[in-house]
């Protein structure tokens, strides 16, 4: 199944949550350090990509829809740079700004093809400007066709169950990529997009597929969901709904990089809800945009032509 071009490009999609800068820091590594059994880095080249909710924003568009991104940053050099790339890419930006927040930035040392390191800067922003956020949240609403929370756990979706309540009430699709062991702030969303890993930390190991769609489907009727995607890495994707689940298997390909491929494919779900596709329509090309990324180095995006090709 396909969508327009003309169609996507109609849809205006919400993102709200936390964004970050990644930065990166390529050198040869040539020797060990005197001073400690670790590699020296001599850095050649030095790389800055939008992460995090901006990078779920920047998949947005350049699928072709059109999004807007709201977040609270600091009033700092990091945060600044984001703005600078943000400028180019024609994400609508509504950043809260709060003196005393670092902006949270991941740099990752590259060295050899690998990282060798990974060194983060962040801390938690104040209620006042997450209050404003929620404010400016109420105004933006009614001109979009779907909303797309992406939590990355650095407290910028303090108010975020009021949020989803607003957008039920519109009658606005609610997409969430979750953080944490307590999703009770996510009741009454459409779909959220767990990984392997962020499911069990919430409903516990299981020991086959009988159990986890158990699991599943308890977690859904207790949160008011009408949906939980499971991303699988290599055994794909299952989607657990009201008329049961189904799975889509992993695009084989090689990978090179699995960073940011959540990003793609939550962002590609909510383009083609957005658009007027069901959760189940959407699925396999959600499916498919998560194995063209992970063929790409860093937070990577995908084409519309790259998608329906």
């Amino acid at each position: 199944m396909t969508v327009a071009k003309a169609e996507l490009h109609r849809a205006r999609i919400l993102v709200v949550g936390d964004v970050m800068l990644d930065r990166y820091w390529y050198g040869a590594v040539d020797r060990i350090s005197p001073e400690a059994p670790v590699p020296v880095v001599r850095v050649t080249r030095e790389e800055e990509r939008i992460g995090a909710a901006a990078n779920v924003a920047f998949n947005l568009v350049t699928l072709g829809a059109q999004s807007s991104l709201l977040t609270v940053v600091g009033d700092d050099e990091a945060s600044h740079k984001l703005e600078a790339l943000l400028a180019h890419t024609g994400i609508q930006t509504h950043f809260g700004r709060d003196a005393q927040l670092k902006t949270t930035v991941k740099l990752r040392v590259i060295g050899r093809q690998q990282q060798l390191l990974r060194l983060d800067f962040e801390n938690t922003p104040k209620t006042e400007v997450l209050a404003s956020q929620t404010a400016t949240f109420v105004e933006l609403l009614p001109s979009h066709q779907a909303v797309l929370f992406s939590d990355y756990g650095k407290g910028g979706l303090a108010h975020i169950s009021d949020m989803i309540e607003g957008a039920r009430v519109a009658g606005t699709p609610i997409l969430v990529d979750p953080k944490g062991s307590d999703y009770s702030r996510y009741h009454g969303a459409t779909l959220i997009t767990p990984n392997r890993a962020e499911l069990q930390q919430v409903v516990g190991t299981w020991h086959d597929e009988s159990d986890l769609q158990t699991k599943a489907h308890n977690l859904r009727e207790s949160l008011g969901l009408q949906a939980v995607l499971l991303t699988r890495s290599e055994e794909g994707m299952t989607l657990f709904d009201a008329d049961g689940q189904i799975s889509v298997s992993a695009q084989a390909r090689e990978v090179f990089d699995v960073t940011g491929a959540g990003d793609t494919v939550i962002a590609t779900m909510a383009a083609l809800v957005a658009a007027g596709m069901s959760l189940r329509e959407a699925l396999p090309l959600a499916n498919r945009a998560g194995g063209l990324v992970v063929g790409k180095f860093g937070t990577a995006t995908v084409s519309y032509e790259e998608l329906f090709a």
